[in-house]
């Protein structure tokens, strides 16, 4: 897998990986989640334009998956992170947070950090598998907090969630 910058003929196909990478949560008994939109074209298109949403491509140039982030109190912050269920298990999350710890150096930002649930095994239990921690409430930053804030009035708060951080 190469990872590079995407391009804006790409940003609605990223709609489609996010929308085929959340139909595994339905089994969990989160079918809001499973059917939840993706990001909108426009703000996929901001993130674009900051230079802050890449995609992971095979050697046909095959779109697998994709990453959105923004700095947030000093860090990097894993807005969504999706790989299409046809490309799992390949290691191709791991390798796009390898890239965005590449970039948040670069940019002197100190670590990446991210929301998810806390009980979906892909999400939090695997994060911990690559180096994230858990974040206390009293360690959460006020952008942390407004972040987690909206989540909440989306209704994400009917499971458990986390934030978590890798220095």
């Amino acid at each position: 897998m190469r990872i590079r910058p995407v391009t804006a003929a790409e940003i609605p196909a990223l709609q489609g990986i996010e929308r085929a990478a959340g139909a595994p949560f339905r089994g969990l008994g989160m079918a809001t989640i499973a059917d939840d939109e993706p990001p909108s074209l426009d703000v996929l298109e901001q993130y674009r334009r900051a230079g802050r949403a890449w995609v992971a491509v095979d050697a046909e140039d095959r779109l697998a998956a994709y990453l959105i982030a923004e700095p947030v109190d000093g860090a990097l912050h894993i807005e969504q992170i999706s790989v299409h269920p046809d490309f799992a298990h390949r290691r191709i999350g791991r390798t796009l947070l390898s890239y965005a710890d590449e970039r948040a150096h670069e940019e002197g930002l100190a670590a990446l950090t991210l929301t998810t649930f806390a009980e979906v095994p892909w999400n939090a239990p695997y994060y911990e598998r690559l180096g994230f921690r858990v974040l206390e409430e009293a360690e959460l930053t006020p952008g942390l907090r407004k972040i987690r804030a909206h989540e909440a009035g989306l209704g994400l708060d009917r499971w458990p969630r986390v934030c978590m951080r890798r220095d």
